[in-house]
């Protein structure tokens, strides 16, 4: 009999152990079959990240033992993991590790992390196996305990027997455990929906569970001052991003890496893609059929994501067609209705699965009812990318633009909450809060109706929208217009609030000139309501205030007689009332120039 049958069979004869065996997911080991061709860093990429991650894995001194990476979705973090899981392998400190995976029913949920990361530890030390082939035998129905239950009886309480023994110095047991693709963790073990729950239920028990993994290494493996050294690897997602902001579970206590802030992956992409390239040609004799200007354009659109360059070489080196026209549709690509050729078609689909799990979550909230949350986004997108031809202020700052939306404060950060692994919140350099993308191709998959489809939202309805929101910003102002302040800044409102009056009046004109006739009902509302005279009574205040308003009158008046002109038609009453404003606002503006011009 060989020495595998051997060990096998000394496995199988320990009590218990057989029925642990029951309970594990081969396919979330690191070399696990299911997991063939697994996506690694290339050599000489990622090398700055990867030494930070294994001096914190090997320095057995540090006061955090619970390194937590997060980072965009398609940034490299499992290519990283599965690195590490190499390099700790090679070292010896390898103790466990766990790749979920979405898609894969028997690691897409917690129900075998602890078990397979028992098993694991188990072929480390034979006393350390006999101790968990004890607790399993001695409780078979462990395996449906809450995951604290079972860490404690499978890994706690085995390690502490072999401490206990001084068979083996805690210091050379391997010390590793590495928990990939948290984020991926969504839910029952036969949740089989793709890469996130759309369905809101399954999101908040994929949260659940998420919440109860991290809870329960914090409490069995931190708090019990176990030396092994826990690196998790995920997408900034509910679960592990609450934990690690302040008040979190794991605050002070994880050492954090946010991937997509603090490294720089574009050089690695080029390399990435050279060594790549430089291969093919080799297979096609050809080593001209690429430029450097090639793999500079890939890595530009790649945002600094791998994902966007890995897709791309995929489609590139499809064995049965010719790399030099894949490589050339790559790069003159623009989307069309009907197109069969979709070399970003694996990208639209993760964009698809996050940003559809997004809306349900976000439209499930009570307080959300009725709102749009796609509408919602798309506007807060626009502020980056820009409004185009319509008078607002430029890039404005997300609390500014929710207020404007007539949304409550702080309204931006839940909007994007689901978002996390495609958008952030940043303050800039003025100290207020923008949006900021990761990936130049999801702006580009929500801006292009044959990509989004049913989550494509247009420019025109966000303007539209818009439109209503700067009305109902006037009519639901709570100033008192009979008795207002001299002085605009000594208006009784915060600060937000004003800048927000100020920006809805003076872009309300261009808006509605430019929209369609959705909002004339609206506008007729917005009229018999005093809208417009309100206005009237906070001009005043901008003239003194010294805005750009002034500055604009002549736009700003001339949108006003677009839209009145075009209002004449389908509601004359509404329209002879704003006519009569506009009128007289153009007499005030002409008597403030004469007295300005008298100062001179």
């Amino acid at each position: 009999m060989d020495i595998t049958k051997t060990i096998l069979r000394h496995f199988l004869d320990l009590p218990g152990w057989a029925l642990l065996l029951e309970n594990i997911a081969p396919n979330a080991l690191h070399n696990s079959k299911a997991r063939y061709d697994a996506p690694k860093c290339d050599e000489d990429t990622r090398v700055e990240v990867i030494d930070e991650i294994m001096q914190r894995i090997r320095d057995l001194d540090a006061s955090q033992r619970l390194l937590c990476m997060t980072g965009a979705a398609g940034s490299g973090k499992s290519a990283l993991q599965q690195t590490i899981a190499e390099c700790c392998t090679e070292s010896g400190i390898l103790s466990a590790a766990f790749f979920f995976s979405s898609t894969d029913p028997t690691r897409n949920s917690i129900s075998f992390i602890v078990p397979t990361i028992a098993y694991q530890m188990g072929l480390k030390h034979h006393l350390f196996r006999s101790s968990v082939a004890a607790a399993v035998k001695h409780d078979p129905y462990i395996f449906s305990q809450s995951l604290r239950s079972q860490m404690d009886a499978l890994i706690v309480r085995p390690f502490e027997s072999v401490r206990r023994s001084q068979q083996i110095g805690t210091n050379t047991f391997p010390y590793a455990i590495l928990i990939d693709g948290l984020d991926e963790c969504n839910g029952e073990p036969n949740a089989t929906s793709g890469i996130i729950p759309i369905n809101v239920d399954d999101r908040r028990r994929a949260e659940d569970q998420q919440e109860e993994l991290l809870t329960a290494i914090k409490h069995c493996i931190l708090d019990n001052d176990l030396p092994f050294r826990v690196f998790i690897a995920s997408r900034p997602e509910w679960a592990i991003h609450t934990a690690l902001e302040p008040g979190g579970l794991l605050r002070g206590a994880a050492y954090h890496i946010q991937l997509s802030h603090n490294y720089d992956a574009s050089g690695d992409m080029h390399r990435y893609l050279r060594r790549r390239f430089e291969d093919i040609s080799l297979r096609i004799g050809n080593p001209k059929w690429f430029s450097e200007g090639d793999i500079e354009t890939l890595v530009g659109a790649a945002s600094g994501q791998f994902i966007y360059v890995a897709t791309a070489y995929k489609y590139i080196s499809e064995r049965r067609d010719s790399p030099v026209e894949r490589l050339k549709i790559v790069l003159t690509w623009t989307p069309r209705e009907g197109q069969a050729t979709r070399p970003f078609e694996s990208l639209d689909r993760l964009y698809t699965n996050i940003l559809s799990a997004a809306k349900n979550a976000y439209e499930a909230v009570d307080r959300h009812h009725r709102r749009d949350f796609l509408l919602l986004f798309k506007a807060h997108l626009m502020g980056v990318t820009g409004f185009h031809l319509y008078i607002i202020v430029i890039d404005p700052a997300a609390d500014l633009l929710s207020a404007m939306l007539c949304l409550e404060a702080r309204a931006e950060e839940t909007l994007i909450s689901d978002l996390r692994s495609l958008v952030a919140l940043e303050t800039g350099r003025d100290g207020y809060l923008r949006l900021h993308l990761y990936h130049k191709s999801f702006s580009d998959f929500l801006q292009e109706p044959s990509r989004a489809k049913a989550l494509f939202v247009s420019e025109d309805r966000v303007y539209t929208h818009l439109a209503s929101c700067f009305m109902q910003h006037i009519i639901e102002c709570s100033l008192d217009f009979d008795s207002l302040q001299a002085k605009w800044d000594e208006l009784p409102l915060p600060k937000l609030c004003r800048d927000s009056l100020r920006e809805v009046m003076d872009g309300l004109p261009s808006f509605l000139a430019g929209v369609g006739d959705d909002v004339i009902d609206e506008v007729v509302a917005f009229t018999q309501n005093g809208g417009w005279q309100k206005i009237d009574n906070l001009i005043p205040l901008l003239y003194l205030h010294g805005g750009w308003f002034s500055r604009n009158f002549d736009s700003w008046i001339g949108d006003l007689h677009t839209f009145t002109d075009r209002l004449k038609a389908r509601k004359p009453e509404a329209a002879a009332v704003i006519s009569v404003f506009v009128k007289k606002w153009e007499n005030d503006h002409k008597q403030y120039e004469r007295q300005q011009d008298s100062k001179i």
